[in-house]
């Protein structure tokens, strides 16, 4: 039987704190989900391990798993999204050996699909935590995800340099999806659709609030904040994002598949 409140497994980087600020700051909202917080790759486990019966989950991993996602809210670009970036020693179709950082399977899929599909390449993965010096001393390339990937500046290293999210659109023409609220079927329900999007249309009316409280707790800039959330982070889903969610999915599975 269901707990009354619906254990909620929400991703701890920036990108998730709109989707969230309703949860965490609403009266209204405040009572309606047992919310807590993990690395994307956790909440996946959550979820597979019945620890938590919603979760912000890699689009990947709410396939893999079968799970129903609420319409409507999510992570998702539309261009660069800035955190997402794939950095190499070697020119890209030369990657044999690729680190990466184990928070998020979404964006490792991601890295897959844009080697094979853009460049021929179909490199070993490892995994390993997020400091680029040290990915890149033990590989050709890496791939650095969430905030560490603000603290990165593209234009001054001394590395190509890929936004897979960029990258993504001009190979598609469609938006990147990286990450849906998941559940069984039977929680999907107009009830907990409203508490999303309720508890997203609330973070964007705090927006200067959130950009306030957390950029000091990221160690970014107001200004860098405020774009990464604004410009580069789209929330609100529509039908377009979704035909190019399937689009992922489809090339991300096959890959699978064929690795198999």
């Amino acid at each position: 039987m269901q707990p009354s409140q619906p254990r909620v497994c929400a991703v701890s980087y920036l990108n998730t704190i709109p989707l969230v600020w309703g949860f965490t700051h609403s009266p209204e909202l405040r009572p309606v989900f047992d919310l807590r917080f993990a690395l994307p790759s956790l909440c996946a486990q959550q979820m597979a391990d019945g620890q938590a019966d919603i979760g912000i989950l890699p689009v990947i991993e709410m396939a893999r798993q079968k799970l129903e996602y609420f319409p409507g809210t999510g992570i998702a670009c539309h261009g660069p999204v800035r955190t997402i970036l794939l950095i190499s020693k070697v020119p890209y179709a030369q990657i044999q050996t690729l680190a990466v950082d184990a928070g998020s399977r979404t964006s490792v899929m991601l890295s897959r699909v844009i080697l094979a599909e853009r460049f021929g390449a179909t490199p070993k993965t490892v995994s390993m935590p997020a400091d680029m010096n040290t990915m890149l001393a033990q590989a050709d390339a890496a791939l650095i995800i969430g905030d560490p990937a603000l603290h990165i500046d593209p234009a001054n290293i001394p590395y190509h340099c890929l936004d897979l999210g960029a990258e993504w659109v001009n190979l598609t023409g469609l938006p990147m999806v990286f990450a849906v609220w998941s559940a069984r079927k039977q929680l999907i329900t107009p009830r907990n659709e409203r508490a999303f999007r309720d508890s997203l249309r609330y973070g964007l009316d705090h927006m200067d609030d959130i950009v306030r409280e957390q950029s000091p707790i990221r160690g970014t800039s107001e200004e860098l904040t405020r774009a990464y959330l604004t410009k580069h982070i789209v929330f609100e889903l529509g039908q377009r994002d979704y035909e190019g969610m399937r689009r992922y999915l489809h090339l991300a599975l096959a890959l699978d598949r064929a690795t198999i």
